[in-house]
């Protein structure tokens, strides 16, 4: 089975993609090769994002954000941003209506990730079945 380029996009790449992309990772690797960008990178991951994540034994640790990849071909992408996407990048586009937990407190902010986790979970067993 042909692995997927799957980039998960947000704004500073600072939670929610990489949430995205560390449950990808730990979930779909027989599926999908997982990547994550934001429009506007921020400085680090988030710390209450990296704890949260520690909590599903997904560390995230060495994760550094990251800009929108150019020039490279995505078979998915999953824009979480809240706001158009630039051109230019090859892929079919997919939204996921998540909020951004950047300021919010340590229950919201889990909650927010239990839900990636889910919409990751649905692509990955949708990526399984196509690869039948």
């Amino acid at each position: 089975m042909r692995l997927r380029r799957v980039l998960f996009v947000c704004i500073g790449n600072s939670c929610r993609s990489q949430m995205a992309e560390g449950f990808a990772r730990a979930y779909g690797s027989d599926v999908m090769v997982a990547r994550s960008a934001g429009l506007s990178p921020g400085d680090m991951v988030s710390p209450l994002t990296q704890r949260l994540m520690r909590e599903k034994n997904i560390d995230l640790s060495g994760c550094v954000p990251k800009g929108m990849p150019e020039g490279e071909p995505f078979d998915l992408i999953i824009n979480m941003s809240g706001r158009r996407l630039p051109g230019g990048i090859p892929g079919e586009v997919r939204v996921w209506n998540v909020p951004d937990p950047i300021f919010l407190d340590e229950e919201d902010h889990r909650a927010i990730r239990d839900q990636i986790e889910s919409l990751v979970q649905g692509l990955v067993l949708e990526l399984r079945g196509k690869g039948r």
